[in-house]
Formats: structure tokens, sequence, C-alpha cells
């Protein structure tokens, strides 16, 4: 029995398994932001040659901190996780309520809907021109990527496909849908294709954006848009390897400068009460200051009531000071002191006589 409640046991867990990993796969990965302002448009930069065989580029994007603000992840070559899988890379896409959110790129044997995003370098918004894999060997279309060509063999010109991929987008727009965003569409083969298995991004690949995240100068507020390690060669592992590798980046002729304080926009939600418990605090001064000249004023008003009252009281004071003179006679034993003026100074004249 017990043999049988254990294999029974196992059953369960290795169905259970089962189940939960091809959703885990499969699943269309998404990070809802509570945030309403649009990521920064992407920068102008030149990509680093490949700089090995079978190197997939995957284009530099705009991350969020978690916090406040938006980071730039450097665009790098990453080595495939096995041959045939190609990047499709994430992108923000304008979600219900208002609020941005970032799908997950993905490894894959076919390149999925990344937003109609221009990334450049063979992602020019729809599919993928920058190679195609010939065996085991994966062969780079020159006509959309940068190769070291003394040290990959493998390479092809196809400038129709790069063409025939590629979306305008002048204002170098880095979201889908919501206002001034890309407005393509997925299209029911790319629809499909996000139903498959898939791998998340690799080891190398989450090291790399933790260290982009690390780097403060990626970070939109201190760039204003135009980061200064916009792409390397291969992943970094390091900020000072990052920062002496890295190739810096121009703003797009037709993108609007990226203004800091509007990642913030969650705060105004705060702000208006800030304004208003201000205007209040700013009243309560007046009161603290008026308060002083208010309170002359009141005991002004007040006094009025308070004078004619005050003003018999000054009247019963001038009363006694009459009463005053009643006591005159007391000054009558001042002049007393007076004949102490008596005091004779002929009869102290006398001793004065003595002098002689």
């Amino acid at each position: 029995m017990k043999t049988f409640a254990m294999r029974f046991m196992c059953k369960i867990l290795i169905v259970g398994a089962l189940a939960v990993i091809p959703a885990v796969a499969r699943a269309q990965i998404s990070i809802g932001i509570n945030i309403n302002v649009a990521p920064p448009a992407l920068p102008v930069y030149v990509q680093p040659p490949c700089p090995q065989p079978n190197y997939m580029w995957t284009p530099g994007y705009w991350a969020w901190d978690g916090e406040g603000d938006y980071y730039w992840v450097p665009g790098t070559w990453v080595a495939a996780p096995q041959p045939g899988f190609l990047w499709t890379p994430g992108y923000w896409g304008y979600g219900d309520g208002g609020v941005y959110v970032f799908n997950q790129g993905y490894w894959g044997t076919q390149v999925g809907f990344y937003g109609g995003v221009n990334y450049g370098f063979g992602y020019g918004g729809g599919g993928f021109a920058g190679g195609e894999w010939r065996g085991g060997s994966f062969a780079y279309n020159t006509a959309a990527v940068s190769v070291n060509t003394t040290v990959i063999r493998t390479t092809y010109v196809n400038t129709t496909i790069v063409n025939n991929t590629t979306v305008v987008n002048n204002t170098h727009t880095s979201f889908n849908g919501g206002p001034n965003g890309v407005t393509a569409k997925p299209t029911p083969q790319q629809e499909a294709f996000a139903h498959q298995t898939h791998i998340p991004a690799t080891a190398a690949q989450q090291q790399h954006e933790q260290v982009a995240k690390q780097d403060k100068s990626n970070f939109a507020s201190a760039n204003h848009g135009v980061p200064a390690h916009a792409a390397v060669a291969r992943p970094a592992t390091s900020i000072a390897e990052l920062q002496h590798n890295a190739v810096a980046s121009k703003a797009a002729p037709g993108a609007k400068p990226y203004v800091a304080h509007q990642a913030g926009a969650e705060k105004p939600a705060t702000r208006p009460a800030e304004p208003t418990q201000p205007v209040n605090k700013s009243a309560a001064p007046p009161q603290t200051t008026k308060t002083p000249p208010a309170a002359h004023a009141q005991p002004a008003g007040k006094p009025a009531a308070e004078k004619p009252a005050a003003a018999p009281k000054a009247a019963t004071k001038p009363a006694p000071k009459p009463a005053a003179p009643e006591q005159a006679a007391k000054p009558a034993p001042k002049p007393a002191p007076a004949a102490h003026t008596k005091e004779p100074p002929p009869e102290h004249h006398p001793s004065e006589k003595p002098q002689y």
C-alpha cells in the first residue's frame, strides 16, 4: 500500500509539473507599471560590430526602475541559447486604464510581435532582417547589421527584406498604442507564434540589465533621453566595463527632448493635495502674521466698547487728582518744613559773627 501511495503521489507531482512548465514557457510575460508617462524616444547610436559567430543582436531599450524613472539598457550582442533561436525584443504598450505595460522579450524559432517599434539593425518594426540560420551557423545580413568580417565569414546582403520590414518612425517612438504611439498590430502569424514555447532572457542578458540599472548616467532624469552608454559589443558584467566599452548616443532628429520631471507624473496625485495644504499653510501664516494686527484690530473694535468703560476709569483717576488738592491740606504740613525753612538763617548769622 505504501508503494502504491508513493507511486500515486509521484504521478501527481509529474503531471502537475508538466502542466505548469508549458504554461510558463508559452505565457506572454508582461509587467504592468502604474505610470501614466510614456518612455523616452529611442536614441540614435552606432551598432558595435558583432564580436564572434552565432551572436545575436539585442536592441537597447528603456526599462523602468520601479521607483519613478526610466533607465537605458544598452544594446548588445548575445550568444543565442541554442542554434536556430532568434530574439524578439521587448516593447512598451499602452494598456487599459491609461498605464504603460512592458512586454518582455524572448527567444524562439521565429521573431514575434514587438509592437511595431523600429529599433533598427534588423528590427525595423516588423519581423527581422538581420540574418538567418543556415544549419548550425548564423549568416548575417550586412545590409542591416555590422559584423567583424575578419572573424565572421558567413555574411550576405539583402536590401529588399530591410525595406519590406521597416516601419517609418521619424520620431523614434519607443512604445505601441496610446497618444503618439506606434499603431502597428500583430499579424495572425505573430499571434499564433506568441502562443508557442519561448525561452526568456539568458543569464548574461539579465546581468547586463542589472549593470545598466546601477549606472546612474543611464537614467532618463540624468541624460534627458540621450544616454552616454548606448551600446556595447558584449553584455556588460560591471559598470566600469560598460562605461569603458560603450558607444555614446545622440537625440533623434524628430524626437522631442525628454523632460525629466514628467517621470513623476504619478506624484501629481499627491501634489494636488500639497498645493491645497500649502494654501492652508499659507493661510495659516497670514493668520499668525495677521493675528497680531488682527488682534490689534479686534481689540481695537472691542476697545471701542471697552474704551468708554476705560474712559470712566481714566475719569476716576483724574478724580483722585482733584482729591489731591483736598489733600493739599497735607502740603500745609509741608510748609511746616517750610517752617524748617524758617530755620532762622538769621539765627545762624550770629554764629557768623563769631567768625569775625
